[in-house]
């Protein structure tokens, strides 16, 4: 099955749609209550959607137990590895500030492209943490780079955006402090914006956790790997909650890429995982 969404994660909400009305329908009396949270502003700058409905809920005082996310956590084979967590995401917007000037005469402007330059390399080079049991190392990414306004112009700023995907060993307020130390021991003129996505979360073994897997075996007869690699998802805004959060689905080989695809057998039998997750929880 082709078509934009139908790994990441169209396909996922239809499996999710269907396991709840069978689930249901043979379990009118289950435990609990059961709830599909469907959002906008997951891939944008995540200030609506999930954000909201968890702001209302916690005015409400009312919590979830169990948050089972439909991205596409599997790598090779349906429910080969499940997401229990993820990483951080940092934003930097750096401008370093310089003096625009003609080319021929530098002396009489200064160049941050130039100044900048050795920063940039401490930066990229620099060792942030060796992550842990649960989560890979800090990385750091530079992710945008922009200067000048035309030829024989020595550029008067240099912006530079950049990301930290970051494990539990550092805080968004220790690498920004290291980032600083840097900056400044470079001597830059600069003005530096930050921007936090969302903290690492972890959901450890559980409840959740042991339903997924059991469930996974049912269906498939895979043995599942835990993960907290990739990028991040609207469970960094339901974790802090309390709940215990997984992220489950299809294979992601070709997500955000032209021609996204799914096997619509691999839909038909994540249909049939979600449901054995609802039998394991509330049957």
């Amino acid at each position: 099955m082709y078509g934009r969404g139908a790994a990441d994660m169209k396909g996922s909400l239809a499996a999710f749609i269907t396991a709840c009305e069978r689930f249901v329908a043979r379990h009118p009396h289950h435990r609990g209550s059961i709830a599909l949270l469907i959002t906008s502003d997951e891939e944008g700058p995540a200030q609506d959607g999930t954000v909201k409905v968890i702001e209302t809920l916690e005015a409400r005082q009312e919590k979830i137990d169990w948050c089972l996310i439909g991205e596409p956590s599997s790598t090779s084979e349906l429910g080969d590895v499940i997401k229990n967590g993820r990483r951080g995401s940092l934003h930097g917007y750096l401008n370093i500030h310089g003096v625009q000037g003609h080319v021929a005469y530098p002396h009489l402007a200064e160049n941050p492209v130039h100044r900048a330059a050795l920063a940039l390399h401490d930066l990229a080079h620099e060792y942030w943490d060796n992550g842990n049991d649960f989560f890979p190392a800090t990385t750091f990414q530079i992710t945008k780079a922009e200067a000048g306004t035309g030829s024989n112009i020595i550029p008067g700023e240099f912006l530079v955006h950049f990301n930290f995907r970051y494990c539990t060993e550092n805080t968004a307020e220790s690498l920004a402090e290291r980032v600083a130390a840097i900056l400044d021991r470079h001597q830059l003129n600069y003005d530096l914006d930050w921007h936090l996505s969302g903290r690492p979360f972890l959901t450890d073994r559980g409840a959740l956790v042991a339903a997924a897997q059991a469930a996974i075996r049912k269906v498939t007869g895979r043995e599942t790997e835990l993960s907290t690699s990739g990028g991040t998802s609207d469970g960094r805004f339901i974790a802090p909650t309390g709940a215990q959060v997984v992220e489950l689905g299809p294979v992601n080989a070709t997500i955000h890429k032209v021609n996204e695809c799914v096997r619509a057998a691999d839909l038909n039998a994540l249909s049939d995982v979600y449901e054995q997750i609802l039998i394991e929880l509330l049957a």
